[in-house]
Parts: C-alpha cells; sequence; structure tokens
C-alpha cells in the first residue's frame, strides 16, 4: 500500500525521524511462528497449498512474495519490541494484521504479527503480562481466538459492532460500538476503560494497534471520528503506557479513506503524539 512509503518519508520531511530510527527487518523464523500458528495451517501457507476456499478468505492471490511480506511483518514487530524496551515505544509502519488466526487467513492477514510477537516475548521471558490494545475500527477476531486460553495475556477490542468479522471470536473484553460513534462518545468510552484495564492486566509490555479506518472519511469503517479524535485517542492509550512506564509497541493497521492524506496525516499523527509525549 502506498502509505507505507508515504508515512516514514513525510515523518523524514517533517525531520521528525531520521533514517537511523528506521530499520528493515528481515524474515520471522518457523519456530517463532509456530509459537502461535498451528503446524498445519503454516506449512500450507508456506507451501502454497491452502485450499480455494482458505485463499479467499485471505482476501489475497497466494504467492511467495506475500508469505515473505507478512513474515517480515511479523519480524518488524519483533524487533520493535526490543526497541520499545529500550526506548520506550517502537513503531511497525506496517503489521496489525490481527484477523489472522491459529489456523485461519483473513481479511489481508495471513500472519498475526503482534499475537507473534507476544509469543516471543513470553516464550523468552521478555514479558509475563501482556497487554494488547486493539483500536482498530474492526474486531481483532484471531488475536482473541489465539490468546482465549492464555492469562498471561488481555486483549482488548473497541471496533464497530456491526462490521467485519461478521463472526467475532471473544476477546477478554470487547466494546462494539454502534454505527456513526463520534469524538466524544468514543474517547469516554476509552477514557472509562484504559486506567481500569492497566490495573487489571498489569502489563509489562503493551501492544498497540493503531488502525485509522475509525476515521469518518473511512469508507469501510462507520464510525465518524475526527482527524483530531483519532489523534486525542492516541495520545490517552501513550500517555498512559508513558506513566506507566510500560513498553508499548504500536502497529498501524487500517486505514481505507478515499484520500490518501487523510490516512497518511491520522498515522502520522500516531507518530507525532508519540514523539511529543516519549521524548
Amino acid at each position: 500500500m502506498l502509505k507505507y512509503e508515504l508515512i516514514p518519508g513525510q515523518l523524514l520531511y517533517e525531520g521528525l525521524i531520521t533514517n537511523e530510527n528506521l530499520y528493515s527487518p528481515g524474515l520471522v523464523s518457523e519456530d517463532v511462528i509456530l509459537l502461535t500458528h498451528q503446524r498445519d495451517y503454516w506449512e500450507r501457507l508456506r507451501d502454497l497449498t491452502l485450499s480455494p476456499p482458505e485463499i479467499r478468505r485471505s482476501g489475497f492471490p497466494l504467492s511467495q512474495e506475500l508469505i515473505d511480506r507478512e513474515r517480515q511483518i511479523a519480524q518488524g514487530t519483533i524487533e520493535g519490541c526490543h526497541y520499545a524496551m529500550q526506548y520506550g515505544i517502537a513503531f511497525n509502519v506496517a503489521g496489525g494484521t490481527h484477523h489472522a488466526g491459529s489456523n485461519w487467513a483473513e481479511g489481508f492477514c495471513l500472519l498475526n504479527d503482534q499475537a507473534i510477537a507476544a509469543n516471543y516475548l513470553l516464550n523468552r521471558e521478555l514479558a509475563h503480562s501482556v497487554l494488547i490494545i486493539d483500536l482498530d475500527v474492526h474486531q481483532g477476531n484471531g488475536t482473541a481466538e489465539i490468546f482465549r486460553c492464555n492469562p498471561n495475556v488481555f486483549t482488548f477490542s473497541i471496533h464497530a459492532e456491526k462490521n467485519f468479522p461478521f463472526r467475532k471470536e471473544q476477546s477478554d473484553l470487547d466494546i462494539g460500538l454502534h454505527a456513526g460513534t463520534h469524538d466524544e462518545e468514543y474517547l469516554d468510552i476509552l477514557t472509562k476503560h484504559l486506567e481500569p484495564l492497566f490495573e487489571k492486566a498489569k502489563p509489562d509490555f503493551v501492544f498497540y494497534l493503531s488502525g485509522v479506518d475509525v476515521l469518518s472519511t473511512d469508507k469501510l469503517g462507520h464510525l465518524a471520528l475526527s482527524r483530531e479524535g483519532c489523534k486525542m485517542r492516541d495520545q490517552l492509550v501513550l500517555s498512559l503506557c508513558k506513566s506507566r512506564k510500560v513498553p508499548v509497541q504500536v502497529s498501524m493497521g487500517g486505514g481505507y479513506s478515499p484520500q490518501i492524506i487523510d490516512i497518511v496525516e491520522a498515522h502520522c499523527n500516531t507518530y507525532r503524539i508519540a514523539d511529543h509525549i516519549f521524548i
């Protein structure tokens, strides 16, 4: 997608980042993938032998290039975790592939990058209690399914209720919003739940999925946040991570506004807010 090139380009143009702040990940290893995804699913995905219905559900024609891209995204999120532990926060300009379950691809998501990274941290005892804050407009059904029975990971999703995926999984806390939910109502709901979430989960690492498909301009989202409301959403989440001294990895998630400037500016605002809070 074009936004993956435009976001870092804009941040470089503004001087908010330099080339030293950018990294290019390799491919996540199979042993790490298998901490999250079932072996049979991964091997059929790897070998390009998913069934036609599975391929249709993924939303993509299956190719080696696509598999490598998904592995690179997941590795980018893992490497971002290490940077977050060092600097407080790190970003994956892509990622947010939260519809991929333990044994399925769905909604343009083949490997679940934040779930893979969370299991990587837990497996290596780099974290013991993980909180996943998913504020993409679509429910993170794959993430919810993967961690359904894992007491070390708390999954939290605020999403448009009557939107994709139409068969939802159960997160530890789901809040489904009605169509047209605007800034004030959205931010009130988020504010009400964030502090208690941190108290309950007591995370030592946070994953934040900061999709901008919550914007009123988004053609797929059905919510009605302004660009400023989306920015305030990010400020609430990142400020709490900073005040609680919990490292946070951010994956950018969805954004489908017809005008690319709406997508890029909303995503860049997440970086601008992080720069203000963490620098």
